[in-house]
């Protein structure tokens, strides 16, 4: 696992309710990175991507925009040691 990272990201700005979750899963899977997304209750969107370290920091960088809809005002990621995550899904 030496070439692979883990991002926890927080994302605030108008990203609920626009697809976002959705979208990330969808993004997070094409690039094959794995981890999970959700709302959280302050309205910002909390996720984790584990997987290649090139495809995780482009997975980040992927979130200063988010879908469509979306308006990102900032991305908060803190960078660790994977966890073994497999897949991606939308959490509730």
């Amino acid at each position: 696992m030496a070439d692979r990272t883990r991002a926890h990201v927080y994302v605030s700005g108008r990203v609920q309710g626009v697809y976002y979750r959705a979208t990330t899963r969808d993004t997070a899977r094409e690039k094959g990175v794995d981890g999970w997304v959700r709302n959280l209750d302050d309205g910002r969107v909390e996720a984790v991507f584990e997987g290649p370290e090139n495809a995780v920091r482009e997975m980040v960088a992927w979130c200063e925009t988010g879908s469509k809809a979306a308006d990102v005002d900032d991305v908060d990621a803190t960078y660790a040691e994977p966890e073994g995550l497999d897949g991606f899904e939308v959490r509730w």
